[in-house]
């Protein structure tokens, strides 16, 4: 076996508070209130060691403010850690949120172009993945319409159908599949299913375990900036699920749909 695809050591990233206590005229002129530097901070991730191989399809989970977001960040390469190193191997494709890089003026047509610049992927190679890329967004009438009339679902569909389409060896999902209906649940798990083949790794951040159960091999739990569990993806499922007081379904998931 090779390297790992991701190979974390060590993470650690703060983001440091901005203090808004009202200063003095006075204090300010003659430098008192609060020195520079002296801000406080907090680790949205600290200690984090993960190793990730080929083939391997990972979900993320945690409770809000565990740490999982900016662990995409860092992946994508947007974020630099302020400890420890991240080794990433492989060109990464990412899908960080519900619009991310859309321009709500622009039609979705026009948008897989846009987003296709932004990755560097020529005009003429998007144009031959157009008719695919929505064909699987399936919006209708609605992808020469402005994004700003979509809805979040919508959105959702478009964006996942431009990251998918591109075969990335990468692939990073944070809480994008989290909304849309029954049938674009089952296309998603199925698209996915197909680029396991073909990627070398998937990274999918959702609160949706029955989903993550479905095309996950392993299970990352984050809590408080910190690994609580790695492992195959059923145990860590099991052990989050019973930690959460039951089973952890999105709430947009209808109940009998599960």
């Amino acid at each position: 076996m090779g390297d790992p695809v991701v190979d974390i050591k060590g993470l650690g990233v703060y983001f440091r508070l901005q203090n808004r206590k009202r200063m003095s005229i006075r204090k300010a002129l003659l430098g008192g209130g609060i020195r520079p530097g002296a801000a406080p901070v907090i680790w949205a991730l600290r200690g984090v060691d993960l190793a990730c191989e080929e083939g391997q399809v990972v979900g993320v989970i945690g409770p809000n403010g565990a740490g999982k977001s900016t662990l995409c960040l860092v992946l994508s390469r947007i974020l630099e850690p302020d400890e420890g190193t991240v080794a990433v191997r492989g060109e990464v494709s990412t899908l960080l949120s519900l619009g991310a890089g859309f321009n709500r003026e622009l039609s979705g047509r026009e948008n897989i172009l846009l987003n296709a610049a932004f990755l560097g992927i020529p005009r003429k190679e998007i144009g031959l993945r157009m008719e695919a890329i929505t064909s699987f967004a399936d919006l209708g009438e609605f992808i020469d319409q402005p994004i700003r009339f979509y809805s979040s679902g919508m959105k959702s569909r478009l964006g996942f159908a431009i990251a998918t389409a591109l075969d990335p060896e990468i692939l990073i999902l944070d809480e994008v599949l989290s909304v849309g209906d029954r049938v674009f649940r089952a296309k998603s798990q199925a698209r996915i299913e197909e680029m396991m083949a073909r990627s070398r790794l998937i990274v999918i951040v959702s609160h949706a375990t029955s989903f993550l159960r479905k095309v996950c091999t392993h299970c990352l739990w984050l809590e408080k900036g910190k690994v609580r569990r790695f492992g195959p993806a059923g145990p860590v499922l099991d052990a989050y699920e019973h930690a959460m007081g039951g089973v952890d379904i999105d709430p947009s998931i209808d109940a009998s749909e599960v």
